[in-house]
Order: structure tokens, then sequence, then C-alpha cells
């Protein structure tokens, strides 16, 4: 089905749905999604971001720009995953616990706005990595547009250039929490170190970028192209990393992948 298409069914199914809340990080999946319920819902359509211990610096005030672009309700409520059980211990399904818990605050703001379908946007590209958060989605009843019209990452772009989205070519951007080796317990400081330290690079001029924190081992994964001027900069870097409390510092050779974290775990 073309990109058209695939669009023009998503509006007209959250159309039937009459109301929806997006749960909206303000990344491109989200942001079409929410763009395209604004399309379909007017004033119906509400985004909700959580602005959490988990959510990089700098990507609130991201969503709270994008969400104005597109012009749809948007509103922002403190969840704390840290505070959910066994999310702290890092386990291999570390995001089923968070989804399930945030899905519980939203169906809160859904029934206080009379709002019967929760949206969100992953994306069948999505379901062929480790995705235990989408087990918490499915338990829950969320809806996927993207699931059930089978529309993938690069279809989203390709929807967000339509829709003229700034943040159409905007890198990927996990949650924090995705820094952190399972079984390692991720606690507020190393979450903030490692925001610290990521916001660090980008300032620099890296915008692809991650801090893996191995218990204080920062593995760093760029572009691979971006390598030579990292290693210009690698006094300042190191530096820096050094006195955000890293105690050593390291460049990943094979640079940047999404879900690294998990290459160690699919191998077992």
């Amino acid at each position: 089905m073309p990109v058209d298409d695939k669009m023009h069914s998503i509006k007209e199914a959250l159309k039937e749905k009459g109301s929806a809340l997006i749960a909206y990080s303000g990344g491109v999946d989200s942001s079409v999604l929410a763009a395209l319920a604004y399309r379909a819902l007017g004033d119906k359509a509400l985004a909700v971001t959580a602005d959490a211990p988990t959510l990089a610096p700098g990507e609130l005030d991201g969503a709270k720009r994008v969400a104005k672009e597109i012009g749809i309700r948007h509103m922002v409520i403190f969840y704390d995953e840290l505070e959910e059980p066994e999310f702290a211990k890092n386990p291999v399904d570390r995001c089923y616990y968070c989804k399930k818990g945030l899905i519980r605050e939203l169906k809160k703001i859904a029934q206080q706005h009379s709002i019967n379908t929760i949206i969100e946007g992953t994306n069948y590209s999505d379901l062929k990595s480790h995705r235990p958060g989408h087990r918490a989605v499915t338990e829950e009843g969320i809806y996927n547009p993207y699931i059930e019209f089978g529309v993938t990452k690069e279809e989203i772009r390709e929807m967000a250039r339509k829709l003229k989205l700034t943040v159409a070519d905007k890198p990927s951007m996990a949650c924090l929490s995705s820094r952190f080796p399972y079984g390692q317990a991720i606690t507020r400081e190393t979450l903030k170190r490692v925001g610290e330290a990521e916001a660090y690079l980008r300032k620099m001029g890296f915008e692809v970028v991650r801090v893996r924190d191995h218990d204080g081992i920062a593995r760093i994964e760029i572009m691979v192209d971006e390598m030579p001027k990292f290693l210009e900069m690698r006094g300042a870097i190191a530096s820096e990393f050094k006195k955000l409390g890293f105690s050593y510092v390291t460049l990943d050779i094979m640079g940047f992948r999404s879900g690294s974290m998990d290459e160690v775990f699919l191998k077992s």
C-alpha cells in the first residue's frame, strides 16, 4: 500500500475512534502519529508526554515545540520509572515494567478527559527487534495504527516529510535506560551522568551519539566517519567525562548502532 494510502487509512481509523490520547515523546514516530490524529480528530486528540528521569536532556523542550508546530493539545505529566517494581534492577524485560506503569498513568488521563482510545507509535519495523514494552502495550489494549497498517520506520520518515514536520530527519533517541547493560542497576545519578555526557558530545558537534555506561566505564558510540574528529578532541572529551564521574572513557570502534546492549543478550 502506498504511503499516502496508509496515511489516509490511519486518519480514517482514528476518526472512527472519536477521540484519542497519543503517547507522545516528540520523536519522529509519535510526532507523525500526533499530526495524523490532530488532522483526524482536531481538539479530540490529546498528546501526552511523560517527563521522566530517563528522558534525555532537551527532549521535553523539543516535544513541546513540535506539538505547537502540529497544533495538537499537549499535556506533560511527571512519571518516575525508577519507582516501578523491577525497573531499576534493569532486567532484560525492563521496558515491560516501564510501559506498564506509563500506560496506567495514561489511562488515568484518558478517563479524566473522557477519551476512550490510547494510541502509541510502535511501528512494523520495531517488531523485528527486542521489544518487551510491546508486550505491555498488547496486554493493556493500546491501539497501534502503524502495526495495523504495516507502516515501517522508513515510511514514517516519509510521512513526516509529507507532513512537513521539522523532526522528519531527527535521529532516533531511545530513553536513557538503554545506556546500561542488563542487570546493572539504574539510578538517578547514572541517568543524569549519561544524559549530560551525551548533551556535551552533541554540543561538540556529534549529532548521533550514545554513551553506554558499563559500571563507570563510558563506551561512546558515534558515526564511524566522525571518529577522526572525535580523536582530535579526545583530551577535552576525556576531561569532561572524568568530571562527570566516569572512571574510564572509551570509543567503540564499531560505531553507533541502535540497541547495542541487546547484542550480548540476543547471542545467548
